[in-house]
Parts: structure tokens; C-alpha cells; sequence
């Protein structure tokens, strides 16, 4: 298959990216970094991230910011870091990579623990829990429109160990998850046959 992976300079990304470069092509994509660039909050730039990668059978995306912090003081501008980033970001690569992935193809977008579908919910995490939930609601919906047998889900992982140093504080009493674990919920939506579902990893 030719995959393409977006956010594959970040942690979960990048050893995504690792473990399907094993055995398929794939091209890898990021802000600041790979040998396509795209900004996902700028829909013209995704359009031409599509244009540039060609003919395509996958596209994985593990990329989007949100705002970590106490609801009292956050302001809409904060707020809307998470729904312009990782909600429209991930958004705007499903409309504008329908028209460039291959017959049976397939999205696999990102979502995260902390979501309405998962009841697991941090201090200082509503712009997390909203993006989530929006983005795995948006894929059951998706799900059932996109075109020629095309496929989309979403992995929900919970904090992968190799993070847990850096972002254990915001998530007190969870535990976190082996990388390798999540990197096979990414596989099983590639490579594997569903559509319109949420593979959590938790």
C-alpha cells in the first residue's frame, strides 16, 4: 500500500510511520518536518499536501493541538486552539484526501482517552474532551457517506509510556499504555477491514 502519515515527527507518528515502512511505501508528512509539508488548520495547504502525494491507499493522522487548562480561565481563543487543530485539521484531510485515495482505501484519524465515549475525564481537560468526542462522532457519520468502499475509524490511545514523563501529571491515577500497543490499533485500521469505529487503547 502507499500511506500516507501525517504528524509522523511526533511520538505515536513516528513509530507508526516505522512500523508500516516495514511493509509498505509511505510517505511522511508534518508542519516543520518530512518530505511533504502541510499546515491541517489551512485547508488550501492540505489540498496541496494531496495534490503533491498523488494516488494514495491510506492516510493516517496522529497531529493537532489542544488546550490543557482550567475552564474558569480559559478564553474562547484557547478554546478554539483544539477545534481549529486537531478537530478541522484531521476534518480537513478526510475532504480533501476522499478524491486522492485508491478504491477500498482508508482514514485513520486520532482522537484521544479523554472523550465522552470513553467517560474518562482530567482536570483541565474540556477542550480535550470536546475535540475527542468530535472527532469519533464525526467518524460514525463519515462512515456511512464516503464514497467507493472507502473506509475511516479513529484510535483513541490512552497515554503511551513513552509520554507518560511529560504528560503523567494531567492524567493522576491513569495508566499508560506500551507504544507498540497503540501502534497496532493504527495497523488494524489500515490494514484491516472496518469502518466507522473507535479503537481505544487504554
Amino acid at each position: 500500500m502507499r500511506i500516507l502519515m501525517i504528524g509522523a515527527a511526533g511520538t505515536i507518528g513516528r513509530a507508526v510511520a516505522d512500523d508500516l515502512a516495514q511493509r509498505h511505501e509511505v510517505l511522511r508528512a508534518g508542519r516543520s518536518s518530512g518530505e511533504l509539508r502541510v499546515d491541517l488548520e489551512d485547508f488550501a495547504s492540505v489540498r496541496q499536501l494531496f495534490a503533491d502525494a498523488g494516488e494514495l491507499d491510506a492516510v493516517a493522522i496522529a497531529a493537532g493541538q489542544l488546550h490543557l487548562g482550567a475552564l474558569a480561565q480559559t478564553t474562547p481563543e484557547q478554546f478554539m486552539l483544539g477545534l481549529r487543530s486537531k478537530l478541522m485539521g484531521q476534518v480537513h484531510a478526510v475532504l480533501a484526501g476522499q478524491a486522492h485515495l485508491r478504491e477500498g482505501g482508508s482514514f485513520t484519524l486520532t482522537s484521544g482517552i479523554v472523550s465522552a465515549a470513553s467517560r474518562a475525564q482530567i482536570r483541565g481537560g474540556s477542550n480535550a474532551s470536546t475535540v475527542n468526542s468530535a472527532l469519533e462522532g464525526f467518524v460514525q457519520a463519515a462512515a456511512t457517506e464516503l464514497p467507493r468502499g472507502l473506509r475511516i475509524n479513529v484510535v483513541s490511545p490512552a497515554m503511551v509510556d513513552a509520554s507518560a514523563e511529560t504528560y503523567g501529571p494531567f492524567f493522576p491515577g491513569f495508566e499508560s499504555v506500551p507504544l507498540v500497543r497503540v501502534v497496532q490499533a493504527y495497523r488494524r485500521s489500515i490494514e484491516g477491514v472496518q469502518s466507522g469505529q473507535c479503537f481505544a487503547v487504554c
